[in-house]
């Protein structure tokens, strides 16, 4: 049986936990703003929130982030967390994206309609999963899309995002054949396989469309683009924005959080914070209002490319007008000159993001503007955004951020090795690089590496000079034992 089996049983049963504890035998049917179980269920974390019920998911998520189940449930409820945990998606291992949890990252896998396969994406997930991804989405765009997304689907323990549109666009001949009946029937097909949260590109106007004229790089988002291109064609409004409430039927239905897309998200820094890119915030501030008055999660997607003195502006503004709904960003990256390490210049942007109150960040690979990325590209893009958002976890001063930073320098200042290695980011590269010179098990002991030799070490020395004036390391190393403790207890 699957982590979440019983609890959603549970829940359709009627079995509910009120914030106070106490257990409620029949399911919620009305909230204050006149949602009726009548008009179809509504099984969204956000629902059972705000009617006071502590969901198993909440408790699970309390435990992992290191928060009061309570406030856990009353950041869902106000539209400030989400936790995306589709009903379907079983096995599942429950987290949350918002301001008071820790700063998390996505990573983008998915095929192309030149390359890769099911056992390649699956590869993929593996490594981004292994490596510390939060959460992934399959942006699969040719091959048997269904049939790999299930695969992913089935495999993932952490949540899977899509963007509708891409398989949409794969069963019509040209983008202008697009209908909403179909959008609504991959989105319906989509949710009943279990994916998590999807990118819904309803902020995207006609009258927005002009705007993008001014700009170097036009619209970069596939989705935005091709809804651009549809309006265009047809001389009429976006129909995601105009069905927007069908949509919103079925996600609550099946605990599907919204991603809403930044169609018109800036490709390049001399585009960042334009009329276009502004434009369509503020539409996605109005339809987050609309998707919580049917008590479906919500998240806003931001840029893109922003230059470091432009990025506090973006979570501000993200803030007053998306009503402090999480914000999760691509990147940004910082500069436009470094094609092949975007992952480093986009990791300054996450970095800074996380810190100004972006909750969850999509990596960028080696290979972006490039090429699809391969598994060893997906493995480089999470290493650099887990350092990003660490990096924001600290400068926001979330509760246990620290502990594995001062475990690891507590094992380096120590010199073991090989706790060193355990508490990196990623063991098998910082051993290796150790290994390169000094590949002996005697130097996992020794006060001395590569660098600096026996003679040189300055930790070496302070040691030295400790033990001349009488004192020795046994304080330092119960710290570093009980630190030891409460890292491992909190899973690393």
């Amino acid at each position: 049986m699957a982590l979440r089996d019983s609890w959603i049983e549970k829940r359709l049963s009627g079995e509910w936990q009120v914030a106070g504890g106490e257990q409620s035998g029949t399911t919620p049917s009305t909230h204050g703003n006149g949602t009726q179980a009548s008009n179809g269920r509504n099984m969204s974390q956000m629902h059972f929130a705000r009617q006071g019920a502590i969901t198993e998911e909440m408790h699970y998520v309390a435990k992992r982030e290191k928060l009061e189940p309570e406030l856990v449930r009353s950041e869902v409820a106000r539209g400030r967390m989400i936790i995306p945990a589709n009903v379907h998606h079983g096995n599942l291992e429950p987290m949350a994206i918002g301001i008071a949890s820790k700063c998390k990252i996505n990573a983008n896998i998915g095929n192309s309609a030149t390359s890769s396969n099911i056992d390649e994406e699956l590869k993929k997930l593996h490594h981004a999963v292994h490596y510390g991804a939060d959460t992934v989405m399959d942006l699969s765009t040719g091959g048997n899309i269904p049939e790999i997304r299930k695969a992913i689907i089935d495999a993932s323990p952490v949540p899977v995002g899509t963007v509708p549109v891409y398989e949409a666009i794969s069963r019509v001949r040209r983008p202008e054949d697009l209908t909403f009946s179909l959008m609504l029937e991959v989105i319906e097909e989509q949710a009943e396989q279990g994916v998590d949260y999807m990118t819904i590109h309803a902020g995207v106007m006609r009258e927005h469309v002009p705007f993008v004229r001014k700009r170097i790089t036009g619209i970069v988002s596939r989705g935005g683009s091709l809804m651009a291109h549809w309006m265009e064609h047809h001389k009429k409004q976006n129909f995601l924005y105009e069905n927007f409430d069908e949509i919103c039927k079925v996600f609550k239905k099946h605990d599907v959080s919204f991603s809403l897309g930044d169609g018109l998200r800036p490709g390049c820094i001399a585009d960042a914070s334009d009329e276009a890119q502004f434009a369509e915030l503020k539409v996605l501030g109005e339809l987050t209002k609309k998707a919580w008055e049917h008590d479906v999660q919500v998240m806003i997607e931001g840029p893109g490319h922003i230059p470091m003195d432009k990025i506090k502006e973006q979570v501000d503004l993200e803030m007053e007008w998306c009503h402090e709904a999480p914000f999760y960003t691509l990147g940004p990256l910082v500069i436009d000159i470094a094609p092949g390490y975007d992952h480093i210049t986009s990791a300054i942007g996450a970095a800074m993001i996380g810190w100004y109150g972006a909750s969850m960040l999509c990596y960028v690979t080696p290979k972006e503007h490039l090429g699809l990325p391969n598994p060893d590209d997906v493995k480089q893009g999470v290493i650099a955004y887990k350092i990003a958002a660490h990096a924001a976890d600290l400068a926001r001063h979330r509760p246990g951020a620290r502990d594995r930073d001062d475990a690891l320098s507590y094992a380096r200042f120590l010199f073991d090795w090989n706790k060193q290695f355990e508490l990196s980011l990623d063991p098998e590269t910082a051993r290796a690089m150790h290994d390169e010179n000094l590949p002996d098990d005697f130097y996992k002991e020794a006060k001395f590496c590569s660098m600096c030799g026996p003679k040189f070490c300055s930790m070496s020395i302070t040691q030295m000079a400790e033990a001349e004036s009488g004192q020795d390391q046994a304080e330092r190393k119960q710290k570093f034992a009980e630190l030891l403790v409460k890292v491992q207890g909190a899973g690393g």
